[in-house]
């Protein structure tokens, strides 16, 4: 009784779903973008039929981690949400889907459950992200993070679009979106990939979305790492894109569309 105790508090932690649905077809498991947290994706749950159950992950040093320490590394992340995650995905198919950082956790936790356990998700769903092994990716990795002023950060974050203006009117807001920003790309810098000839490591389907204000993702990489369909979709808006409530229900109605072809 222990065990489960702490089995489903330690869950409950790092994995979110405001919306249980113990009779569903499947999970959908959500991660956010840089300095992100729950509220956004975690709320999908309503917008998806009863058959659909979401989740969304949660990272320590926010929400109600706060008080612990960030992440150091992308393995340290993927262990993590294994962990939370593996009993439960093995009990029924899923799906993952990130937005930005989000879809380079998911792809690493995606890669590592495949890796060691032979599971994979039946649909990656990747936003506003370049694939981990193209060039385009790679600038990423080399910003030096703490040469980076924090006003600098902050106009980034600003420029990205994706917080309410009000939340940047209190400093103590401002510091700590500053600072969660700065660790989860110290995260995300850590993370290699390396494609290895001839080995595609997926055979689920893919779907890439993007913002068509924002800057273009090397997309066209995503086809080396799966033998599965791949589908590309540009939606009106920046990066944080998915945002809007029209483009949301896009995207959900579209997740359905491709959960109901699954054929689970």
């Amino acid at each position: 009784v222990v065990f489960l105790w702490v089995f489903f508090l330690g869950m409950e932690k790092v994995v979110v779903c405001p919306y249980k649905r113990p009779n569903a077809l499947c999970r959908l498991i959500c991660f956010p973008w840089a300095g992100g947290g729950t509220s956004q994706l975690a709320q999908w749950g309503k917008l998806f039929s009863s058959s659909v159950e979401v989740s969304s992950v949660r990272l320590p040093g926010r929400e109600s981690r706060h008080k612990e320490p960030f992440a150091k590394d992308m393995a340290t992340v993927v262990n993590e949400i294994t962990s939370a995650l593996l009993k439960e995905l093995q009990e029924k198919p899923f799906a993952f889907f990130g937005h930005s950082f989000g879809s380079y956790i998911s792809f690493a936790v995606a890669l590592h459950l495949k890796e060691k356990y032979g599971l994979e998700p039946f649909h990656l769903f990747l936003s506003g992200a370049h694939a981990p092994h193209s060039e385009a990716f790679l600038p990423i990795k080399t910003v030096s993070i703490s040469d980076t002023k924090d006003e600098d950060v902050l106009k980034y974050i600003e420029v990205l679009g994706g917080t309410p203006s009000e939340l940047l009117q209190s400093e103590d807001i401002k510091e700590h979106l500053i600072l969660t920003f700065r660790e989860d790309l110290r995260v995300l810098q850590t993370l290699s990939f390396e494609k290895a000839e001839r080995n595609i490591p997926f055979s689920c389907d893919i779907t890439c979305f993007n913002g068509s204000e924002d800057k273009s993702h090397d997309v066209e990489a995503w086809h080396d790492l799966t033998s599965g369909d791949i589908s590309f979709y540009e939606l009106p808006g920046g990066h944080f894109y998915l945002l809007e409530p029209s483009n949301e229900i896009f995207l959900t109605k579209h997740i359905t569309k491709c959960i109901e072809n699954a054929g689970l």
